[in-house]
């Protein structure tokens, strides 16, 4: 990858260790100990941000919308300590290509670098991206797709369930096959599927 990432978290230790293994991992990386560093740097080289959540100063969230009203559309993975349905939401609809959560292993988080690398580098028109969402959704039933909107909604189960008059398990069996008929490994890619595709 001949792009840079950069990688903000406040963290000393944490640093020290992603810098060893994107190092290893052929990774170009910069790193800043908080959101307002990173934007005291500004403009920096075209890459990708990965960044933690909560952090002193700017959120991860906060700094990914300011990016946004100052016109800069940079790939951003997201991590976090505290992941929870309604905060991997928030994160999908400020834009971000990938949701991980602490602790994670290397090759989660090497893979969702990558998919944002990807991103960067993708040219496709939003169109093409908007079809092949809604391909990856055709499958799903009905009642399949009312879950789906309660999740993109950050509803709990036991919220949605109540809202559809089924039981939280059921929810939870048509969650499985939302993740099985479009093929997303994680709630943030089920969701990144679901907003693309205009839900």
């Amino acid at each position: 990858m001949a792009e840079r990432l950069h990688v903000i978290d406040d963290d000393d230790g944490l640093r020290e260790a992603l810098a060893f293994l994107l190092e290893v991992n052929g990774i170009d990386a910069r790193f800043y100990e908080s959101g307002d560093a990173f934007l005291a740097a500004l403009p920096v080289e075209e890459g990708c941000l990965l960044t933690d959540v909560r952090m002193p100063g700017l959120t991860g969230l906060e700094l990914v919308r300011e990016l946004k009203a100052r016109g800069l559309e940079m790939p951003v993975v997201v991590m976090t300590g505290h992941g929870d349905v309604p905060l991997a939401v928030e994160a999908m609809k400020a834009g971000v290509v990938d949701f991980i959560e602490k602790p994670f292993g290397d090759d989660v988080l090497i893979d969702a670098i990558r998919a944002a690398f990807e991103r960067l580098n993708d040219r496709s028109e939003p169109e093409e991206s908007r079809l092949a969402a809604q391909a990856r959704l055709a499958p799903l039933s009905r009642r399949e797709r009312d879950v789906l909107a309660g999740v993109v909604e950050g509803k709990l189960n036991k919220v949605i369930a109540y809202d559809l008059e089924i039981s939280p398990r059921t929810v939870e069996i048509y969650r499985a096959n939302l993740m099985s008929k479009t093929g997303a490994r994680n709630v943030a890619e089920l969701m990144r599927i679901a907003l693309a595709a205009g839900l």
